[in-house]
């Protein structure tokens, strides 16, 4: 392991219920409610995805300006309370300190723009990370690898040199598409295992040997089953 490859919302940070906020102010403005199933499946989608389901369950013609508005106006009701503080998600500041310590490089890698991610970087602390990529900065966001495969190549690694950490289907999809290894630590949606993938309850009490051992332990077994 030579590198660790963080998602924001949800892994870090418990901001998906920052979200939920948002989400649920913007259903109110055309006097609906969002179920349960649909915000189940906006974990971790990007923007645009996000709207297209919003829109879809709406009722909403999916009309592109409209959407884009939308999006505007979502952002800047999450950046209002990003701006007041960001929960850490259970050890991850703790697991931040001790990699950081240590000198093991760091990216983040999050679906969220640049605009809003640089606000919550404020809260978070952009000295943790070597680079930071964002899902309007790549051609496709997660579940696509191409934010994945950017911070790899900022960091001049191969992805199979890096573990990944995340919280969502989507993003742990990204992941290991790109080919890295992935700590999956479910905040609200259940993930699904797989090769690439271990899986923990959360990061309190892991430290910088514990994911060097999982890394290892993903990189031995994917190694045995192509020999």
């Amino acid at each position: 392991m030579r590198a660790v490859l963080w998602d924001m919302d949800g892994t870090l940070v418990d901001s998906e219920k920052l979200w939920d906020v948002s989400l649920s102010k913007l259903y109110e403005t055309y006097d609906a409610e969002m179920s349960r199933e649909t915000r189940t499946a906006l974990v971790g989608a990007s923007a645009e995805e996000t709207m297209v389901t919003v829109y879809t369950e709406l009722g909403l013609d999916l009309d592109p300006a409209a959407m884009a508005e939308s999006i505007r106006w979502l952002h800047a009701h999450t950046a209002e309370l990003f701006d007041e503080g960001l929960p850490w998600c259970d050890g991850a500041f703790e697991l931040l300190e001790r990699l950081v310590a240590e000198g093991t490089p760091m990216a983040l890698v999050t679906n969220t723009n640049r605009h809003l991610a640089d606000r919550a970087l404020e809260s978070i602390g952009r000295h943790y990370f070597s680079f930071t990529v964002c899902g309007d900065e790549v051609p496709r966001g997660k579940p696509a690898p191409d934010p994945y495969l950017r911070a790899a190549e900022l960091l001049a690694l191969d992805p199979s040199d890096c573990l990944a950490v995340e919280d969502s289907v989507t993003g742990t999809a990204a992941a290991e598409r790109a080919g890295c290894a992935v700590l999956v630590v479910p905040n609200d949606v259940p993930v699904p295992g797989g090769l690439r993938r271990r899986h923990v309850q959360t990061l309190a009490d892991l430290g910088p040997a514990d994911l060097r051992r999982i890394h290892a332990e993903i990189t031995r077994e994917l190694g045995e089953r192509t020999a």
